[in-house]
């Protein structure tokens, strides 16, 4: 993990998974397969969900919104490359206006994955202000491993 610059942050976690590089494309690349694994989508039980664009893959559009906890924004996979990658923009609108890149990167190992899960953008104004209390990984990486954890348990569930 590289250390956050006053301009932009890294948040990337990492978890050894037995199952295949394309079983955990599948469930990454498929928005529609997310609340079976994604962190926050049990922050909120009433949050209203739309899917567009592609059913999967590049051009896939997936936006949210929910109470103060979940917050609102969209997701548009931008580039997908079966069993090695997905690249997507994520555009928060609340509780913050945020644009970032998240990277989910596939890498095969001994007889399974290991998955890579990498966030990065700018800082905005709020972080530049409270950054020395709050950093991007102690916000965000700590889902990033439970995410990581459920789709671990989801994928070797096969």
């Amino acid at each position: 993990m590289a250390p956050e610059s006053t301009d932009s942050f890294l948040v990337e976690r990492s978890i050894d998974v037995a199952a295949s590089p394309a079983t955990l494309h599948g469930l990454i690349d498929d928005f529609r397969r997310w609340p079976e694994w994604s962190p926050w989508e049990e922050l909120d039980p009433t949050m209203t969900r739309t899917y567009g664009g592609a059913d999967r893959g590049v051009g896939a559009t997936y936006s949210w919104s929910g109470n103060r906890k979940a917050g609102s924004g969209s997701m548009v996979i931008t580039e997908s490359v079966p069993g090695q990658k997905v690249v997507l923009d994520l555009a928060f609108l609340k509780p913050f206006n945020a644009e970032n890149v998240t990277t989910f990167l596939l890498e095969p190992s001994g007889a399974g994955t290991t998955v890579r899960w990498q966030m990065t953008g700018k800082k905005n104004w709020f972080f530049k202000v409270f950054g020395f209390v709050f950093s991007m990984d102690k916000m965000v990486g700590k889902d990033f491993e439970n995410g990581l954890a459920k789709l671990k348990a989801l994928a070797e569930a096969g």
